[in-house]
């Protein structure tokens, strides 16, 4: 039992895209770029440097301290505060952020964040820390101790699907 089909029934060709790999960091999607001078990406380095010192860390030993840039052009600073039920622990970065909304209220904007820790390895902010970065920076820049030495990269590329819900 032939049943001829209509053209509407005829299954329609996909068509791939066969060019270059677009990445959301690389195209902007309007997200503007932001930038930061040499001389604030040293200052912010400097405090998060500084601030690890009051770290609070008898269990990992392993001290952070975090500088955020907001947009209004003040620096707050943040370290890491363990405790001994290991998940009520706060890294430094989360802690910078709160200690600015503390200070001048939630309509902050974060600009840059820099990482710094006491023992020269790589450290990027956790994936908790990169989603409160991007709530109140979805533009920032990071700062940060990589593999391969002294890195920067938009929040954007180390949580390409960050979400808010504003």
């Amino acid at each position: 039992m032939g049943v001829a089909r209509r053209k509407s029934q005829l299954p329609v060709p996909v068509r791939r895209y066969n060019g270059p790999l677009l990445f959301f960091s690389e195209i902007r999607l309007g997200m503007q770029t932001t930038k930061v001078s040499a001389a604030m990406r040293e200052r912010l380095l400097r405090s998060a440097r500084k601030v690890m010192k009051n770290a609070y860390s008898p269990f990992s030993k392993f001290r952070v301290g975090a500088a955020i840039l907001t947009s209004k052009g003040k620096i707050y600073v943040g370290c890491n505060v363990e405790n001994s039920s290991y998940g009520m622990t706060n890294c430094a970065e989360r802690t910078a952020i709160f200690s600015a909304i503390a200070k001048d209220g939630p309509e902050l904007e974060i600009r840059a964040v820099a990482v710094a820790n006491d023992h020269g390895v790589p450290c990027s902010p956790c994936g908790a820390c990169r989603q409160v970065i991007y709530e109140f920076g979805p533009g920032a820049i990071i700062f940060y101790e990589a593999e391969e030495g002294p890195k920067h990269n938009l929040i954007t590329d180390l949580l390409p699907e960050g979400f808010r819900l504003k």
